[in-house]
């Protein structure tokens, strides 16, 4: 049976472009492939800490301190399940002064792992986690693409990219709606032309 894994990470709820599109994107997937499973992760509404020196001393082998510092530590040990458990990944990620939210910053602080999901060998790292296909639904309310000259600035979807690379993930499709802030005709466009993007999946 086929996982799906879909992660949300935009603080807009109702309001988020991104939430639109995985919605869409999971239920294109799940149509593609009846009676997948679907794990859900709201990074904002059940939000893990971010790393800090309490975690930092577990992980070098010291005592749990506290209640929650052991619940938060679970749940990072959950998200790596989930991500080996995954066969497709869905991505919400809008971008946040020109890179993804600290929600989901946090989420890959916690699956990029040493020994579980990367190693670093004779030839530098190498990722261990494989044969997965990720979508990731990015919005944003400029242009930074082709020769838009914020492009130097996008530190978005490049990020994630290169991220998912780094843990063995290569199979990545980008569905984008981009230009939202730049008046309603433009935001209904690209709206339109990313769920026409998801329609037209064939995987």
């Amino acid at each position: 049976m086929t996982t799906i894994l879909h992660i949300d990470s935009s603080i807009l709820g109702g309001y988020s472009v991104s939430r639109t599109l995985t919605a869409e994107i999971v239920a294109k997937q799940q149509a593609l492939h009846p009676g997948a499973n679907v794990i859900r992760r709201d990074l904002v509404a059940d939000a893990a800490m971010h790393l800090s020196d309490a975690h930092m001393a577990v992980f070098q082998g010291g005592e749990v301190g506290n209640a929650a510092l052991g619940q938060d530590l679970a749940t990072g040990g959950a998200y790596v399940d989930e991500l080996f458990a995954a066969d497709i990944i869905v991505i919400g990620a809008p971008m946040y002064n020109f890179t993804i939210p600290t929600q989901l910053k946090a989420w890959v602080d916690r699956v990029c792992v040493a020994g579980r999901t990367f190693k670093y060998g004779a030839n530098g790292p190498e990722g261990l986690v494989m044969g997965k296909k990720v979508f990731i639904a990015s919005a944003r309310g400029g242009v930074y693409t082709g020769d838009s000259p914020a492009a130097a600035m996008e530190h978005q979807e490049s990020y994630l990219k290169g991220v998912l690379a780094f843990i063995g993930v290569t199979d990545v499709t980008v569905i984008r709606a981009e230009g939202l802030a730049l008046g309603e005709d433009a935001k209904g466009a690209a709206i339109a032309g990313a769920k026409a993007e998801i329609e037209a999946l064939a995987a």
